[in-house]
């Protein structure tokens, strides 16, 4: 049996595990599964991502679509689930929002955030020179996603002209699901991988005054955990493995394409967001693109700035906010359905506190179906003709 993990304490926030659960839009972490988690004694974590799906009663909408970044990211639908999900968490471990650097009016997000009484940010997908800046002196949790010593420095360096350092900092390596922070390439080098990286971001975190490092990407059970607390790292950051829970956000489709997926389906493609991103790749859509089929797509939500207007999506084969948002919704055809590299290996639904109990040690982890769990997907979406490109 492992031994009992340790609290972590971050900033003004301790929680009871040192796990951290990842932030996953469109739509697959919002309220129920971070409160959950909270719940659970853990970090649950909001993404801020298309928030305009998760209640369209006064989001305007053309095609299916949410008009523009204040109906795709809208305000008043991100408060309420921050305050759902901390009403679930009955008061236990932590609620925090995941937000992208890339995404259109970032500020306004990170603003409408604090209000809503975010516990933490987390923030990658660029560099969040201006984070604090955006918080002021609200007391909440600034945690920024990196992918070196180098950005660990320089954003040490940048933050300490506002009187700030990183409360602490996750680490994510190229396994992760969604977008990566490297190249192609450095995606398969072993000198980037999540092992390699991890001691020198350690010293760079150290140098700063013992930053905790919360590592992630292909982190998925108690060995794993260990491992890297072993190192030094302070907590794990886990979001593929929550996909397979009953209190996800995500479409019953969306959790039957991960439940049906084998590790050879799960591979990197091209976004119009410019970074490599892993999906599952034998969907109907993936499979278009990677055809060569290049429809015309206009721009109607305008969610991500690196995108320019829609333009990189007509380069790439389709538009990154309407893929996501039909997954969520369970639109299999026109779904992109986003996986870490261990997306093969969730193979059941249960309850969030069954996958915390045996991440900690509170039951013993196995490979079993769920055959309930698994039953109520097919009943609810049916089998999938998934293709073999």
């Amino acid at each position: 049996m492992s031994q009992e993990l340790p609290e972590l304490k971050i900033r003004n926030i301790t929680i009871k595990y040192p796990i951290v659960q990842g932030g996953m839009g469109v739509g697959i972490s919002w309220d129920k599964l971070a409160g959950a988690v909270a719940k659970a004694g853990c970090m649950g974590t909001v993404s801020t991502v298309g928030t305009g799906y998760w209640n369209t009663k006064n989001i305007r909408m053309i095609n299916g679509r949410p008009l523009k970044p204040h109906n795709f990211h809208n305000s008043d639908n991100l408060k309420e689930i921050i305050r759902r999900a901390k009403e679930i968490s009955g008061g236990n471990g932590a609620v925090g929002t995941n937000i992208l650097c890339a995404l259109t009016d970032y500020e306004r997000q990170v603003r409408d955030s604090v209000e809503a009484g975010t516990q933490y940010i987390i923030s990658g997908a660029g560099l969040p020179l201006r984070l604090p800046e955006y918080v002021g002196k609200a007391d909440v949790a600034l945690i920024p996603i990196v992918s070196s010593a180098r950005v660990v420095n320089l954003m040490c360096k940048r933050w300490k002209r506002h009187g700030r350092l990183p409360d602490a900092i996750v680490l994510e390596g190229p396994k992760s699901g969604g977008h990566q922070g490297f190249t192609y390439e450095q995606c398969f080098d072993p000198a980037y991988q999540l092992e390699a990286l991890t001691p020198e971001v350690l010293e760079a975190c150290k140098s700063w005054g013992n930053i905790p490092l919360i590592v992630a990407g292909g982190i998925w059970d108690r060995k794993d955990i260990d491992r890297y607390m072993d190192m030094g790292a302070a907590a794990v950051q886990m979001a593929t493995r929550f996909i397979g829970t009953h209190e996800c956000d995500a479409s019953d489709m969306f959790k039957k394409v991960i439940i049906d997926s084998k590790k050879e389906d799960i591979k990197l493609i091209k976004s119009p967001v410019g970074y490599p991103a892993r999906a599952v790749v034998i969907t109907p859509l993936v499979q278009r693109v990677l055809s060569g089929v290049r429809p015309k797509i206009p721009c109607i939500s305008n969610c991500i700035e690196p995108c320019n207007h829609g333009q990189e999506s007509n380069k790439v084969g389709y538009c990154i906010a309407d893929a996501l948002g039909d997954a969520q919704g369970g639109v299999y055809d026109s779904g992109l359905f986003f996986s870490g590299s261990n997306g093969y290996r969730v193979t059941k639904i249960q309850s969030v506190q069954d996958v915390i109990d045996k991440l900690v040690g509170k039951m013993v982890d196995d490979d079993t179906w769920d055959e309930q769990g698994v039953e109520e997907l097919e009943s609810a979406v049916g089998p999938l003709a998934l293709s073999t490109g």
